[in-house]
């Protein structure tokens, strides 16, 4: 995943600028008076601080934790490393962030490890101690570290870089690095996808570990031990792997969860776990080649007798249900642990104990996290309503981050089957005077009547007695949920501030409602999901009296972008205008543009060229003939999961038909849009398009 300002000053230098940009929105739906609280605004929202990645000192006295801080003027984030007392509940900054610091982590003797590229621009590992005064260099690699983990006994260090495989030393990927920058020549050539991932044209290198032994100052020394020589594949995985990927045992073996790329990358989702001997002594194990679906997530119980990771069955599916198996060290007997439990698992942990296993799931529009017993598989929820983003265990509980529609995440600790006990009040001044949307869960019968929930998020400064136009916000994935999560990129407070209410459906497709609920959507993106939205349209309407119908607009992004353009040509009588970001509209040129082929193929149901009709069922370009309502289209350059031809085809079809339309284009952004003042930027087009076509 520089220096930052104190964005906690008074709020009306903080909302001044983004006030004036949406008060037409604002006041084409609100009376303002003297009276009313300040606005929720996309500027406030880009300039606030985030707390994640909470960690627990071994001796269960200090939560260590990561908080984000943003520049505006300069346009970047910086972070920084956190201190909560577990007992006072006092926090400082570590004196140690100053140049930067990420990924804070205990070693077993108390001290902290983190990264950091303040000496030379290169990432690389710091120690400090809990007073966070100083900060001791511990690698010099002459390549990035990526991440790292400390052995449980303290005395090595396995950190990721960023290699050629076909490379026999570091020295030879350095040499090759120097080589390809100081060529004349620009042109590469590609004999294997990817050629492309996410936001990055690959450059022929792979996450690889490596061991590093630790001296008595906890100093790495000594020549780094390959622990994947040649391997075909990475460790952390592309693009959003991290140290989940691998974990170390208390005897030194470790385990990293990897894909052998081969020519079948783009189309596989066989990951597999991997074991290898700190030492380097032999090559990666497969534990897991029978199971051809994904394994991931390693973690070994704190006595090392088991393994513990997450698997899914199906192979070729990204969004099968993750369960969670149990692995004998020993034997290798394995087994599945709670396979009843209809929930997908992730940010696998084991308590100090070992007695528990410890989970994050999606949950009926909730995301919590779930104690799972090894023995007898029973599950039992340890979080209530709300997001829970990250956590760790604590000598007798938990240690997280929650967030929610109502707020920004903050810092708990709860012992097991306790209350929870508020550690943070980050954003207090930012946020102080400002009015939030109150939202609330409502339910319907949806596709096949089955039961489907939703969200009402009400406007700020609400008054019953008025009516309010409407945005219909329709979540990506498409396994995905729009649920009481504080989104910072789809946030319907950015609405509630500019005097709309929200409506957001949990259609089929959705996660945290079972897999076959989650499973619905494949092959059928176009009906199930469509009739639940529009079953969700009219129980919000004949629910919120005060939801203004005939003044409504739908806005979506990846799924939910291709879901506008697809109801833009079959169900586009309801609204005023469409937001379409990064949407689909060729679904048969998605099909050989996108890089993830795997997803395409499951959800298509096979390779385009032999199931081309499965493409064309329900392709958004086969209606564009219907569309007439005004959209703006929103797309980032580098975008390569749904490439930006896309956005620019659907702005060209709109403009050649005569049908009001602009369109938003962000060249260095992917997928999402992150960087604050494109955010803001982003939000302020938004708004102002529906602000223009709902007055």
């Amino acid at each position: 995943m520089s220096a930052a300002v104190n964005v906690r000053h008074s709020k009306v230098s903080m909302h001044r600028s983004c006030l004036a940009a949406i008060a037409a929105a604002f006041l084409s739906a609100t009376s303002l008076s003297p009276a009313l609280a300040a606005p929720f605004t996309a500027k406030l929202m880009a300039t606030l601080d985030r707390i994640d990645d909470p960690k627990v000192s071994p001796d269960g006295r200090y939560a260590l934790y990561d908080l984000r801080t943003v520049d505006y003027d300069a346009n970047k984030a910086a972070h920084a490393l956190w201190i909560v007392d577990l007992k006072s509940h006092a926090s400082r900054r570590l004196k140690a962030s100053d140049g930067g610091a990420s990924n804070g982590r205990w070693a077993p003797d108390d001290s902290i490890y983190f990264i950091s590229g303040r000496n030379d621009g290169r990432d690389q590992v710091f120690r400090t101690d809990v007073k966070g005064e100083t900060a001791t260099q511990v690698t010099h690699a002459d390549l990035d570290v990526g991440t790292f983990r400390i052995a449980p006994d303290g005395k090595t260090l396995v950190i990721a870089q960023a290699v050629y495989p076909e490379c026999p030393d570091i020295a030879c990927t350095v040499a090759k690095k120097k080589a390809k920058a100081e060529a004349k020549t620009t042109g590469q050539v590609y004999d294997k996808l990817f050629i492309r991932h996410w936001d990055e044209w690959a450059d022929g290198t792979r996450n690889h570990l490596y061991a590093l032994k630790l001296n008595a100052a906890g100093v790495a020394e000594g020549a780094p031990v390959a622990l994947m020589p040649g391997f075909d594949g990475d460790a952390p995985t592309k693009p959003f792997g991290g140290d989940g990927d691998f974990a170390i045992s208390p005897d030194g073996t470790l385990v990293f969860s990897a894909r052998v790329a081969g020519k079948t990358e783009p189309w596989s989702t066989n990951f597999d776990l991997f074991a290898v001997p700190l030492d380097g002594s032999k090559k990666p194990e497969n534990l897991t080649e029978a199971n051809k679906a994904w394994d991931a997530a390693p973690a070994f119980s704190p006595d090392g007798k088991w393994l513990a990771y997450t698997a899914m069955k199906r192979p070729g599916f990204e969004a099968d249900r993750m369960g969670v198996m149990l692995r004998n060290v020993a034997t290798g007997e394995t087994k599945e642990v709670a396979p009843a439990w209809d929930r997908s698992a992730e940010g696998l942990t084991w308590s100090r104990d070992g007695k528990r296993l410890l989970v994050a799931s999606d949950d009926l529009g909730q995301h919590k996290v779930f104690s799972i017993d090894p023995v007898s598989g029973k599950v039992t929820a340890l979080t209530g309503n709300g997001h829970v983003g990250a956590f760790d265990v604590s000598p007798n509980g938990l240690v997280y981050a929650q967030d929610s529609l109502a707020g920004p995440a903050q810092l708990y600790a709860a012992p097991y089957g306790g209350k929870a006990v508020k550690l943070t009040d980050v954003n207090k001044e930012a946020l102080k005077g400002v009015d939030m949307g109150k939202a609330e869960q409502f339910s319907f019968k949806g596709w096949n009547g089955e039961t489907v929930y939703g969200y009402l998020v009400k406007p700020a400064n609400f008054d019953p007695s008025k009516k309010y136009p409407v945005a219909f916000l329709i979540h990506g994935g498409p396994q995905g949920s729009m649920a009481n999560d504080f989104h910072y990129r789809w946030n319907p407070q950015t609405y509630a501030g500019a005097g709309y209410a929200s409506v957001m459906i949990d259609f089929h497709g959705s996660t945290g409602y079972g897999q076959a609920f989650t499973d619905a959507i494949s092959q059928h993106w176009g009906d199930r999901p469509l009739e639940d939205l529009q079953k969700g349209w009219a129980a919000a309407l004949g629910k919120y009296k005060f939801l203004d119908g005939d003044k409504a607009c739908a806005l979506g992004a990846s799924y939910g972008g291709y879901m506008v353009n697809w109801i833009a040509g079959n169900w586009n009588a309801p609204f005023k205008c469409f937001v379409s970001h990064d949407g689909e509209v060729d679904a048969r040129s998605m099909g050989f543009t996108t890089e993830e082929l795997w997803f395409d193929e499951w959800e298509k149901g096979g390779e385009v060229v032999d199931k081309p009709e499965n493409y064309e069922r329900f392709n958004p370009f086969n209606h564009v003939k219907d569309w007439s309502k005004p959209m703006l289209i929103v797309h980032g350059g580098r975008d390569y999961r749904i490439p930006d031809s896309q956005g620019i085809g659907a702005f060209t079809l709109l403009q050649r038909r005569g049908i009001p339309s602009k369109f938003l284009y962000f060249p260095n952004e992917n997928h999402w849009v992150l960087k604050p003042q494109n955010s803001v930027q982003w939000h302020d087009e938004v708004l102002g398009w529906l602000g223009q076509w709902t007055k």
